[in-house]
């Protein structure tokens, strides 16, 4: 995922290499948490559910291979393909923390999965600063 320019400062000079050995070093071109292969197109399904053309199989989201059953509901109907991008995330949000238990090689899906509740905390913080400015500068919202 792109790195925003005001939070260029937090990420060390020599960031694109430290990301680059943990994306294709350590986790050898896969996603940590759910194994899609970096570069490649896959079918996926809105449950997290993927095709593993290496595998001739689906995997679940955690990377696990399952059996669907062919009567079991209509998949066709519901594939979308997606393009696969690894990027490197910190595990506990914190970017001055480059060390490489707290790095991982993440997908797009699995990046936003581990990055909700802190989008979603910041999202509740920055909502509520503009209602404080807004009860500072304009007075109390009516009922």
């Amino acid at each position: 995922m792109p790195i925003r320019r005001e939070h260029r400062f937090f990420y060390p000079i020599d960031w694109p290499q430290l990301s680059a050995v943990i994306r294709f070093g350590r986790a050898k071109g896969r996603c940590e948490a759910c194994q899609r292969p970096h570069g490649r197109t896959v079918f996926c399904l809105g449950d997290g559910r993927w095709w593993d053309d290496e595998a001739a199989s689906w995997r679940d989201g955690t990377g696990g291979l399952v059996c669907i059953e062919v009567d079991a509901a209509d998949v066709l109907g519901e594939i979308r393909t997606t393009r696969v991008v690894l990027a490197t995330g910190h595990r506990n949000h914190d970017t001055a923390d480059n060390s490489a238990a707290n790095l991982a090689a993440w997908c797009q899906r699995c990046h936003m999965l581990h990055d909700r509740p802190e989008h979603m905390r910041r999202r509740w913080w920055t909502l509520f600063r503009r209602k404080a400015l807004g009860d500072l500068f304009r007075g109390p919202y009516g009922l």
